[in-house]
């Protein structure tokens, strides 16, 4: 795992430095996990419980609460919309549209005629910001 330090100043690096030997003492002076597990154990027994009784049946395998509103990763999609003049510059049509397309749309031209031929039709973001729909189709 390559960190980059240069940027780090003398005082940055020294407070990283106290970080990190404070994280190290903390790893390794703490016990094994399967130690701990087997204290845990033997005390439930000698109170009369059984792990599963006090943790759950399958306390390990339960995930985390998310911390907000869990998003649907979407996959990638090949770009419906390419810059004659750059050809470098290209929109697949998701997200907010790309400043050199809203540069050329507000000028007056569609953009329909940024689409790649072989695209069928027009995104609904790109419809609304054209203010009309129409289809375009290649064969």
């Amino acid at each position: 795992m390559p960190i980059d330090l240069t940027p780090l100043s003398v005082r940055e690096l020294d407070a990283l430095i106290r970080a990190a030997r404070a994280r190290h003492t903390t790893l390794t002076e703490r016990p094994p996990a399967a130690q701990v597990r087997r204290l845990l154990a033997a005390q439930a027994r000698t109170a009369g419980y059984t792990i599963e009784e006090i943790f759950g049946t399958d306390a390990a395998m339960v995930p985390p609460e998310p911390k907000g509103r869990a998003r649907r990763k979407r996959g990638k999609v090949e770009p419906k919309y390419r810059d004659p003049e750059n050809r470098r510059n290209t929109w697949t049509g998701r997200g907010r549209m790309p400043r050199w397309l809203a540069a050329k749309t507000k000028h007056g031209r569609s953009v329909a005629d940024f689409l790649i031929p072989g695209v069928a039709r027009l995104t609904p973001k790109a419809q609304a910001a054209t203010g009309r729909r129409r289809l375009v189709k290649h064969s």
